[in-house]
């Protein structure tokens, strides 16, 4: 029987975090997603939880979220109640993420997702975009099922 792919949900988590960073500069700049990686990590690789962080799944989702961004935002769009240029960047961003992974990511369970996300809102968002971001990804999350 072929070994699982083992991997440290704390690095994930971090590598969440990081990834949230790396698509608001994105969002923001406009910047190729390699210039944003090659600055990202070669900047950032001095913080202290760089280094911990999964760096393959960062590259992953720095580099397909913004090659998929249409298709999720046509996902997200239906869900929001103001259009999608009006969401907050980091919200937004983490939307794509939360997106992302329950379109792409169907090893990680739907609970996981929602709760990486809300974690995030939590640490880098507005006071209650929290619960949006639960609400929006919940019902994304149903209707992958």
């Amino acid at each position: 029987m072929p070994a699982k792919n083992k991997f440290s949900p704390k690095a994930r988590s971090t590598a969440r975090q990081r990834i949230l960073q790396a698509l608001y500069q994105w969002q923001l700049t406009g910047l190729n997603s390699q210039v944003i990686e090659t600055q990202f990590l070669d900047e950032t690789m001095t913080l202290d939880d760089m280094h911990q962080a999964d760096h393959s799944y960062f590259k992953r989702l720095l580099h397909e979220i913004p090659l998929n961004v249409t298709q999720l935002d046509q996902k997200i769009s239906p869900l929001l109640d103001r259009s999608i240029t009006q969401v907050d960047p980091i919200e937004l961003a983490i939307l794509r993420i939360g997106c992302y992974e329950l379109t792409y990511c169907q090893d990680i369970p739907f609970k996981v997702v929602i709760n990486e996300s809300v974690e995030l809102a939590k640490k880098f968002g507005a006071a209650q975009s929290h619960k949006y971001i639960n609400s929006i990804l919940d019902k994304l999350a149903h209707r992958r099922q």
